[in-house]
């Protein structure tokens, strides 16, 4: 009889809490119990981090369901429980990246758009195909044998849980405003909104793709250079889409285009304390609900926990396809210290490149 795999979130924190009560205990959420009743003894556990995106134990059910709400996890109790024992057991640090998988998992194929892949990991346990899972257990052997250690980038904190925000009306209206406010001399002189803007427009550029920015702020500077002199700067957006739709993407802070196309759409939230950009973000795709653009809120790291909010608000929840599943977080640090990183080979980078520099803005039920 085949083996049945099921998915087994962790962060970087409750994977590490887990291995220090024995690692014989997983736990999930009280409302998937169901779920963990169905599981049967042999099954495997294919254990994910979240939020770092890697592949980094296997763990084997050793026993039946149970609920319990004795201390394990400092951040949730995590009472739906099942006992295991470890097949596979890495350090975060030597875990498998699933963006190194692509051609192995079927959770990547014939997406719609490039950031859906993530939509099977925003809850657990989950039953994978014995395909899938046969691919994740040799990865794991391989690493196990051939271990590359790969640095967290992570500077989330064990008490950083994120809460969805509940009970938006059910008819709230999203309206994008027409006009941005004026900028002012900070904004123009240069601000971290606009070193942000600055940095992807340049990164755009240095691998050749053509970059449109806001209408409203070609007259920003960043270090002496205007935003509106930028190389590879486009005025004119593609006419594929209707006025309507062109009036809300032309305010989006910055585009990736390779002719017709646009490759990566950019809202970068620094200050706000309205998120106008993801706003924007869910007006195009209420207007084209069918479009491919991979999303990207850029934010610093103490936003990071508004922005996932403010993400998985019901009224973006509802949308088809949810915002969640095609909007990826990158943090201003990160861009920064990636963009370091790969100096000398910009040139050569994909598209692709951006999910391996952001994270989902799912907010896991583990």
């Amino acid at each position: 009889m085949a083996r049945t795999y099921w998915l087994d979130l962790f962060t970087v924190e409750t994977w590490q809490e887990f291995r220090d009560h024995g690692s014989n205990i997983s736990g999930f959420a009280e409302s998937r119990y169901k779920s963990v009743q169905r599981m049967k003894p042999g099954d495997y556990l294919l254990c994910y981090l979240t939020h770092v995106s890697r592949w980094v134990g296997i763990l084997e059910i050793t026993g039946d369901a149970f609920v319990d709400s004795s201390p394990i996890w400092s951040s949730r109790v995590f009472p739906s429980r099942i006992p295991v024992k470890p097949v596979i057991e890495l350090d975060a640090e030597f875990g498998v990246p699933v963006l190194e998988m692509r051609a192995d998992l079927t959770i990547f194929q014939n997406l719609d758009n490039p950031n859906r892949w993530s939509g099977p990991f925003r809850g657990s346990p989950a039953k994978w195909k014995p395909a899938d899972g046969e691919a994740v257990l040799r990865a794991l052997q391989d690493a196990l044998e051939n271990p590359i250690q790969r640095p967290l980038r992570t500077k989330r904190k064990a008490n950083d849980a994120i809460v969805p925000i509940s009970g938006s009306a059910p008819n709230e209206v999203i309206v994008v405003p027409e006009t941005e406010p004026q900028s002012t001399s900070e904004d123009m002189e240069g601000t971290e909104h606009t070193e942000i803007q600055y940095l992807l427009m340049k990164l755009g550029a240095d691998m050749g793709f053509d970059v449109h920015l806001a209408r409203n702020d070609a007259s920003r500077h960043w270090k002496g250079k205007r935003l509106g002199d930028m190389p590879r700067r486009r005025d004119q957006l593609p006419q594929q889409f209707d006025p309507a739709t062109n009036r809300t993407i032309e305010l989006i802070d910055l585009l990736w285009l390779e002719g017709n196309a646009i490759v990566a759409a950019f809202e970068i939230e620094s200050t706000t304390s309205i998120y106008s950009g993801l706003l924007r973000m869910s007006d195009l795709l209420s207007m084209q609900p069918n479009i491919a653009i991979p999303l990207f809120l850029v934010a610093p790291d103490e936003r990071r926990n508004k922005v996932f909010q403010q993400v998985n608000r019901p009224t973006f929840e509802r949308m088809r396809p949810p915002v969640v599943e095609v909007c990826r977080y990158i943090s201003f640090d990160t861009l920064r210290e990636q963009l370091t990183a790969a100096q000398g080979y910009i040139k050569f980078l994909k598209a692709e490149w951006l999910q391996t520099i952001s994270e989902s803005c799912a907010v896991e039920e583990g």
